[in-house]
C-alpha cells in the first residue's frame, strides 16, 4: 500500500454520520479510463475528509487540495464532495488518497483517454449489423454468422396500399439492429444516423484519421462514414414509391435470446406515418449535404438522398397528421409520438438548407427545445441552422442562436449548482444517453464560441459515463474496472462469451420500470436505480440512439485533447 498523505481532517458530525452509513462501495469516484492531461480533473468523494492529495507510484506527493462541499444530491440520496486537481497536468499513474484514512484509488492521467472509447463506440455499430456476418478478421471472438437477410419482408396490413397490398414482398436488407432486439425502426435510425453524420461534420480531420478495423477500412472514406452508410442505405429501402416511409421493419413479437442466424420469424414493414417520414426527410436532407463532399467516392448517392428527402417531405405535406398507431398483432417497440411539431421543425430546417424552402420560424416560439432524443428532435434543427448560417436569414439565425444558447447555458448552470457536476435533473429511460446528448450540445456550443466552460462541462458528462457517477460503473462495455457485463442485448446474451460486445453504452439508472427483473431489488433513488442484469431492459439495454451521442462526445473530447497536444 502506498503511503498516505497526513493532513488534518475536519468534518461536520452530520457528514461523518451520513457517510458512515453510506452503503456505496465506491467512496472515491474517478473516470476509470483516466483523466485528460490538459483539461479539468474532478473526482467525487463519499467519505469523511476535508482534504485530499495525489501521490505518484513512487510515493511522492505531487498535489494537495481541499475538498469542496459536502453537498447533498437528492437523486442519489448521498452527500458528496468535489476534489478539483485540474492544475495537475503531468501524464502518469497516480493514487488519489484521503489523509488520515485508508481510502485511496489508483488512476491515470494521459493525453487521450477517450480515443479508444470513440473507436469502440463506432465499432459497436458494426457488431450490430443486420443481414451481415461479423468476420473473424474484424470481430475476433465476437465473430458470428449473418442473420435476418431481409430480402423477403412482407407488407403488413397496416402498411398496405393499392400498389403494395398486404402480403407484398419487399427487399430491405442491411441497417443496424436497433437495440437489444433484432428489429429496425426508422424513427430511431433518423436521430442516430444524423448524430453520426454530425460527428463527421464537426470533426472531419479527426474521423478521417481513425482506423476502426471494419471491412471497409482502407478505402477513401472515413470509417465513421462507411459504418453510417450501412444504415443510411437501409433507410432508403423503407420509402414507398409515393414518398411515404414505413415506421419499422419488425417481427410480430420480440424474438427470443438466440443468435441472429438462429432467429427466423417472418418480418414485416409497418404503417407509413408522418413522424417517420419527417425523420427520414430530415436525415436524408442532411446526408445529401454531407455526401456532396464525397461525390467521387460515392457517385450519385447525394442526389439519391436529396430526391428521397424531397419525396418524403412532399408526402408529409399531403399527409401532415398521420400518427403511428401500434397494430394489435404487433408487440415490438412502438416509438409512438403524439406531438410531431418538433419533427416538422427539424425536417423544415433541413429542407430550408437543402432546397431553400421557407424556414419553419412559426415553430420557434411554440416548441420546447430540450436535450435531443428520438421523440424530441427540435434541437437538431437548431444545430443544423447554426451550422448553415449562409442559408438561413440573419434574423432567423440570430433567433436560433438565442434559443440554442439559452438552453445550453441553462445546462451549464444546472451542472454548476449540482452536487454531482452534471446537468441531468430528470431520469428517463436511457438516462445515460441524456447525459451524452447534453455533452453533445455543450461541444457544439464550444465549437462556435470557444468558451472552455462548455468543454469542461462536457468533459464532466463524459467522465460521468466513465465512472464518476453514484453507481460507480463505467457504463461503456469493455472499459473500466467496473463496467456492465450482462447488458440486455440478444447477441451478448446468446454468444456464449463471458464478456459483452464492447463499445456499447448501457441505458443507465431510472425508475420508469421495476417489473423487468421482479426477483432483483433496485434502489428507489433514480440515480442509483440500476442493475447489471440481462433481464433489466429498463436499465441495462443498449440502443443505437444511445451510442451515437457517445460517438460524438467521446470523439469530441478526444479531438480536443489532441488539439491541446498539438499546441504544446
Amino acid at each position: 500500500m502506498k503511503k498516505l498523505c497526513i493532513l488534518g481532517v475536519l468534518i461536520t458530525g452530520l457528514f461523518i454520520q451520513t457517510m458512515a452509513g453510506n452503503d456505496q462501495e465506491d467512496r472515491i469516484l474517478l473516470p476509470q479510463n483516466g483523466f485528460v492531461a490538459g483539461l479539468n480533473k474532478i473526482a467525487m468523494v463519499r467519505a469523511p475528509a476535508d482534504s485530499f492529495c495525489i501521490i505518484t507510484a513512487d510515493n511522492n506527493i505531487v498535489f494537495r487540495g481541499k475538498l469542496q462541499g459536502p453537498a447533498f444530491w437528492s437523486y442519489s440520496g448521498d452527500w458528496v464532495q468535489k476534489a478539483d486537481f485540474s492544475a495537475l497536468k503531468a501524464p502518469g499513474e497516480y493514487y488519489f488518497a484521503l489523509p488520515g484514512t485508508k481510502e485511496q484509488r489508483r488512476f491515470r492521467i494521459h493525453d487521450d483517454p477517450y480515443g479508444d472509447i470513440a473507436n469502440a463506440a463506432v465499432k459497436a455499430f458494426y457488431y450490430n449489423r443486420c443481414s451481415y456476418p461479423i468476420l473473424p478478421a474484424y470481430g475476433g471472438v465476437f465473430q458470428r454468422e449473418a442473420g435476418h437477410p431481409d430480402r423477403e419482408v412482407y407488407v403488413h396490413q397496416s402498411a398496405a396500399s393499392e400498389k403494395r397490398p398486404e402480403g407484398t414482398v419487399l427487399s430491405s436488407p442491411g441497417g443496424w439492429y436497433d437495440a437489444g432486439d433484432y428489429n429496425k425502426y426508422i424513427v430511431n435510425s433518423g436521430i442516430t444516423t444524423y448524430t453520426m453524420l454530425l460527428a463527421l461534420e464537426y470533426f472531419p480531420t479527426y474521423w478521417k484519421s481513425r482506423n476502426l478495423a471494419i471491412p471497409e477500412s482502407g478505402n477513401n472514406l472515413p470509417d465513421l462514414l462507411d459504418e453510417t452508410l450501412f444504415n443510411l442505405r437501409w433507410m432508403l429501402t423503407m420509402q414507398d414509391s409515393d414518398g411515404g416511409v414505413y415506421h419499422k421493419l419488425t417481427t410480430l413479437n420480440f424474438e427470443p435470446f438466440v443468435m441472429p442466424a438462429d432467429a427466423h420469424d417472418k418480418r414485416y414493414v409497418i404503417q407509413k406515418n408522418t413522424a417517420a417520414s419527417l425523420d427520414f426527410a430530415a436525415t436524408m436532407a442532411h446526408a445529401s449535404g454531407i455526401l456532396a463532399d464525397f461525390s467521387t467516392e460515392l457517385p450519385g448517392l447525394a442526389d439519391s438522398c436529396r430526391k428521397a428527402a424531397v419525396a418524403a417531405w412532399n408526402w408529409c405535406k399531403k399527409n401532415p397528421g398521420i400518427l403511428y398507431r401500434q397494430p394489435p398483432d404487433i408487440s415490438t417497440g412502438a416509438y409512438g409520438d403524439g406531438d410531431i411539431r418538433d419533427e416538422w421543425f427539424w425536417a423544415g430546417v433541413e429542407m430550408t438548407v437543402l432546397t431553400g424552402s421557407a424556414f419553419p420560424d412559426s415553430l420557434l416560439n411554440k416548441l420546447q427545445f430540450q436535450t435531443p432524443s428520438w421523440g424530441s428532435v427540435a434541437t437538431l434543427g437548431l444545430i443544423t441552422a447554426l451550422t448553415n448560417s449562409g442559408k438561413i436569414k440573419p434574423e432567423l439565425y440570430t433567433r436560433c442562436q438565442t434559443v440554442f444558447y439559452t438552453y445550453v447555458d441553462q445546462l451549464i448552470n444546472l451542472a454548476d449548482k449540482s452536487a454531482w457536476p452534471v446537468s441531468l435533473d430528470y431520469w428517463a429511460w436511457g438516462s445515460n444517453s441524456d447525459i451524452a446528448n447534453q455533452g453533445l450540445l455543450k461541444m457544439v456550443a464550444y465549437a462556435f464560441r470557444n468558451d472552455v466552460k462548455y468543454l469542461h462541462s462536457a468533459l464532466n458528462d463524459m467522465n460521468y459515463l466513465a465512472g464518476v457517477n453514484p453507481t460507480g460503473y463505467c457504463f461503456i462495455t469493455g472499459f473500466g474496472e467496473k463496467s456492465p457485463m450482462n447488458i440486455h442485448h440478444r447477441v451478448s446474451g446468446s454468444d456464449k462469451i463471458s464478456d459483452p460486445v464492447p463499445g456499447f453504452l448501457a441505458g443507465g439508472p431510472n425508475t420508469v420500470v421495476f417489473s423487468d427483473c421482479p426477483d432483483i431489488r433496485r434502489s428507489l433513488l433514480p440515480a442509483l436505480s440500476y442493475v447489471d442484469e440481462l433481464c433489466s431492459y429498463s436499465t441495462n439495454e443498449i440502443a443505437i440512439n444511445w451510442n451515437a451521442p457517445l460517438v460524438f462526445l467521446a470523439g469530441a473530447i478526444s479531438c480536443a485533447a489532441g488539439q491541446l497536444q498539438s499546441t504544446k
